[in-house]
């Protein structure tokens, strides 16, 4: 039925009703919590010079926003198994929007640190219910090209904050901005309106003989085999997050100096890294399909590795705008296989807790990279700081390499291929 979430489809080129209703609401959150988190970025240079903070202060905007991520992540992600994934999945939206809002009232750090943690409760917890919500919606061969336009989507929310940057900034100032974070709250009534709890969700429930925290416990930590899978997984979410916001964080500030951008010219770059981004989820999410996990990260790790450190030698505009493109196609465009990897590795039971907890750990661990590269810029030069993203990268391949159910996995696939 077109009002339950099934995966009967496994040969279905056509998606039904309902898959694009999941599709349309998943990718929207996931633009709507980009926007945000792209707000800050370009807001940065704006605070530091109205509130008079060091760099390192700065960059603990950001991580306090990671921090909170994790810990909504937990609450949501246990909710979101306990309860359903629909309501709870409005709950996240509904807090990260008015969060954001009140930073445009905010004049003081301390309340901005307040404010960006409660910002993060609520989008760390929307993650892993959006891509709860597709993995029960879709086929599993289907899952990593799905999770990949859901994160498309979110680089949609990327382009409209560096639209916005560029004309609201300037004329009104960097609260004005914030003040369309009230923007998500249109997508809660949709939700609510057309999507229901899916036949996995539902039939898993009444199977169920352990609680839910039980459950957590039993596949993700029970024992040698599942601890090294979902701390191999952290590690490598946390190398994905420290790639991502300590390069959409900092760069619009480094490219304006390094090139001697305005505000406008950086939003410029920084549009080109997201187009590069998007075109990279989307070849990302069809070779993880066809070839595995194994092998479409390692290809993607290794080139990033690479790529982060020619930014170092771009010092024009045309070539900030496409070797910009060019990482963000690499560095980005494994974003959305790791949802489709989690969800494939964990069942129904723990599957938006697993998601949450483990890209949760990540976004805390890897916001650091904010304070890092903050530190870094203060104390050493753009080539360090490169430097350390590129080995922040081979760490996550050899890792991967590492971890059992990521082999598997790409084994089947490739059995899938060639069936």
């Amino acid at each position: 039925m077109d009002n339950n979430i099934t995966n009967d489809t496994e040969h279905s080129h056509a998606m039904s009703k309902n898959q694009k209703l999941v599709l349309l609401s998943s990718s929207s959150g996931f633009g709507l919590e980009n926007m945000d988190v792209l707000f800050l970025s370009f807001t940065m240079s704006s605070m530091i010079a109205s509130l008079h903070i060091s760099a390192g202060a700065a960059g603990l905007i950001g991580t306090i926003t990671n921090w909170g991520m994790l810990l909504g992540g937990v609450i949501f992600g246990f909710l979101g198994d306990r309860f359903g994934r629909v309501k709870t999945f409005t709950y996240t939206i509904f807090i990260f929007a008015f969060a954001t809002a009140l930073m445009g009232f905010a004049n003081n750090i301390y309340l901005i640190y307040f404010l960006r943690l409660l910002t993060g409760i609520g989008a760390g917890g929307e993650y892993g219910l959006g891509i709860t919500l597709l993995a029960e919606a879709f086929p599993k061969n289907k899952l990593g090209k799905m999770s990949s336009i859901a994160s498309v989507g979110g680089q949609v929310g990327a382009l409209l904050a560096a639209v916005l940057a560029a004309f609201i900034i300037p004329n009104l100032g960097w609260h004005a901005l914030y003040l369309f974070g009230l923007i998500p709250i249109v997508l809660i009534f949709f939700v609510r309106r057309h999507l229901s709890e899916s036949n996995e969700f539902l039939k898993s429930k009444q199977e169920q003989t352990i609680s839910t925290a039980e459950a957590i416990r039993k596949y993700m930590f029970s024992d040698f085999q599942t601890s090294y899978q979902s701390i191999g997984l952290m590690i490598m979410t946390t190398v994905q997050i420290a790639g991502y916001f300590g390069l959409m964080n900092w760069l619009p500030t480094i490219v304006q100096k390094q090139s001697g951008l305005n505000v406008a010219g950086s939003s410029l770059w920084m549009i080109s890294t997201i187009i590069g981004m998007s075109v990279g989820m989307m070849t990302f999410g069809s070779i993880l399909d066809r070839i595995g996990p194994r092998l479409s990260f390692g290809i993607f790790l290794i080139a990033s590795s690479i790529m982060v450190y020619l930014l170092v030698f771009a010092h024009t505009t045309i070539a900030l705008l496409v070797i910009g493109a060019i990482v963000g196609f690499f560095s980005n465009g494994m974003y959305g296989g790791y949802g489709a990897v989690v969800s494939q590795l964990y069942p129904t039971e723990v599957r938006s807790s697993a998601n949450n907890i483990i890209v949760g750990v990540g976004r805390a661990v890897g916001g650091m990279s904010s304070v890092i590269i903050g530190i870094l810029m203060d104390q050493y030069n753009l080539m360090v700081v490169m430097i350390f993203l590129s080995v922040l990268y081979l760490i996550s391949f050899v890792t991967m390499l590492s971890i059992p159910g990521i082999k598997k996995l790409s084994k089947k696939a490739k059995l899938s291929a060639n069936s």
